[in-house]
């Protein structure tokens, strides 16, 4: 999960059935059905997990498992790692828009800004406009050994959602940076 200070946009789209959560650094939507079917299996492992929502009141739950690990996994921005045994269950519910900058701003003053900080995270100053809180509740009894809950808090951003290329992107940006992805010494056509 992302700490409520790494600035990047999230999408969160309903229909009847489906929920899907776009996120702008991760590439991936979300697709979340809604309707209560179970989960696929315990032994299908995709990158996101297999997720099913449901709605409790004001509050959007989504229990997720199935998530696919490898050497680099992990939970958080610290290294904590992660099994496939992992277990998140995510509940979003709006919040007031000051509530919401009253703990971003608290948690940039204790913790600090991810990427060293000093840049403008591009948040709306309508603080009458609603926050988004997730809580997010981890358990992997392989890593853990107790239930791990974390709080992210969002607001609305004034900056554009971006294009972001990552392993495409051909530009070398240090001397010597260059670690062999392909690339064409002619056209293909």
């Amino acid at each position: 999960m992302l700490p409520p200070t790494y600035n990047a946009n999230l999408q969160i789209l309903q229909s009847r059935d489906y929920v899907v959560i776009r996120h702008e650094m991760i590439h991936d939507d979300r697709i979340i059905p809604l309707d209560g079917r179970p989960h696929v299996g315990p032994n299908i492992h995709k990158l996101a997990g297999d997720s099913r929502g449901h709605w409790e009141g004001d509050t959007l739950v989504v229990d997720t498992v199935g998530i696919q690990t490898d050497a680099f996994t992990q939970v958080d921005r610290f290294g904590t790692p992660q099994s496939e045994a992992m277990h998140i269950v995510e509940r979003y519910r709006l919040i007031d828009g000051a509530v919401a900058k009253a703990q971003i701003d608290k948690f940039e003053t204790s913790e600090g800004t991810v990427g060293a900080g000093a840049r403008d995270a591009g948040y709306n100053p309508d603080t009458s406009l609603k926050g988004l809180q997730l809580e997010v509740t981890m358990e992997d009894p392989k890593v853990f050994t107790a239930p791990l809950t974390a709080r992210v808090t969002y607001r609305r951003v004034t900056t554009d959602w971006e294009e972001s290329v990552c392993v495409e992107n051909p530009t070398e940006h240090y001397q010597g940076e260059w670690i062999g992805l392909p690339r064409a010494d002619h056209p293909d056509f």
